[in-house]
């Protein structure tokens, strides 16, 4: 039987709800009042201005937090799969050994130089929420977050192995064994089927993938509604929704 590896994106969480990040609602077009989300998600902006950031993040990604997975992240729950999204989503359908290989919404952790070995905990989310009388209210969320994320109010400044980070790779981070990118390319090496669903080839962990498959002359599948054209020779695509494509095996 082919070892085949899945590698998904945004596209899957659509149907549950969750906004694509380069469609016209997505999280890559609406920035903050201030910044651009590319400049919003980085560590530089947490490092200066975490009350900006955690706002931002608590709005676009937290609110997001309960929403259930679809029938793709049930029929991917006992596939090799590497995400690219950051819901949790495969992990609430059952998928006990997938890598999420951006993060994870509902986990965090000290804030650390990026190379060092530290332990996920659980995001403070419902915390923030039970702090504050009214969401709507930016300036008494950000206190909420700063309380929760262990961050002085009067500084502004998050503490190394004090405060807490979510886990997620920003735009200025790189790939660690915090997001087990050695086990993510040990399954690169060794499948000889990779189905890409739902993503739209703009992100370092696909073009990775690519070389892989190219390099082991494996098997490549594109699932997607408006497919990116790879221009490599053999790629079958197939121009539909991950839904549409599940329910057809």
């Amino acid at each position: 039987k082919m070892s085949v590896l899945y590698i998904t994106g945004a596209g899957v969480s659509a149907e549950s709800g969750i906004p694509t990040f380069r469609g016209k609602d997505g999280f890559w077009t609406i920035g903050s009042e201030n910044y651009t989300p590319q400049e919003m998600a980085t560590r530089a902006m947490y490092l200066t201005h975490p009350d900006e950031f955690l706002l931002w993040y608590f709005r676009r990604f937290a609110s997001y937090r309960h929403i259930q997975p679809n029938n793709v992240h049930d029929w991917l729950a006992d596939k090799k799969l590497i995400t690219q999204n950051i819901d949790g989503l495969d992990g609430k359908a059952g998928n006990a050994d997938y890598i999420p290989i951006h993060g994870r919404l509902d986990k965090v952790t000290v804030l650390h130089a990026q190379s060092d070995e530290v332990e996920l905990v659980d995001a403070p989310w419902e915390k923030v929420v039970a702090i504050c009388s009214n969401l709507e209210n930016d300036a008494e969320v950000k206190a909420a977050l700063l309380e929760a994320f262990k961050i002085s109010k009067t500084t502004l400044a998050p503490e190394v192995e004090h405060s807490l980070k979510p886990f997620v790779l920003l735009f200025d981070e790189y790939y660690t064994e915090l997001y087990r990118m050695s086990l993510a390319e040990s399954w690169m090496r060794e499948a000889e089927h990779f189905v890409f669903m739902g993503t739209s080839f703009s992100v370092n962990i696909t073009n990775i993938a690519l070389r892989y498959a190219l390099a082991s002359g494996a098997k490549i599948e594109v699932v997607d509604p408006d497919p990116v054209d790879l221009g490599l020779k053999g790629v079958t695509y197939h121009q539909m929704t991950a839904q549409a494509y599940v329910s057809r095996i």
